[in-house]
């Protein structure tokens, strides 16, 4: 089965997605064309699916790069937005 989206996946999207992907048993693919913009949750998500075998078509460089680096170092933020280690910096 083939899904395409567009758009953006962020804030409750990723939880609708999320949702949506744990129902489906056949085998999946994601089209991701036309998708223009994704959060830290959406690339996490897209890395775990990727990773239980789903297949994510015509990723953008940006995206990609990204998944990969949450399927490395389970980092999902790029570089130069990680978050501070220290909860109570400001």
């Amino acid at each position: 089965m083939s899904l395409r989206i567009s758009g953006q996946i962020t804030g409750q999207d990723v939880d609708l997605l999320r949702a949506l992907l744990e129902q489906e048993t056949r085998a999946l693919v994601l089209d991701l064309k036309e998708l223009l913009l994704v959060d830290c949750e959406a690339v996490k998500l897209l890395a775990l699916r990727e990773s239980n075998g789903v297949e994510l078509r015509n990723c953008s460089a940006y995206i990609r790069d990204w998944i990969t680096k949450e399927r490395v170092d389970g980092s999902a933020y790029p570089q130069g937005t990680e978050e501070s280690e220290d909860p109570d910096a400001v």
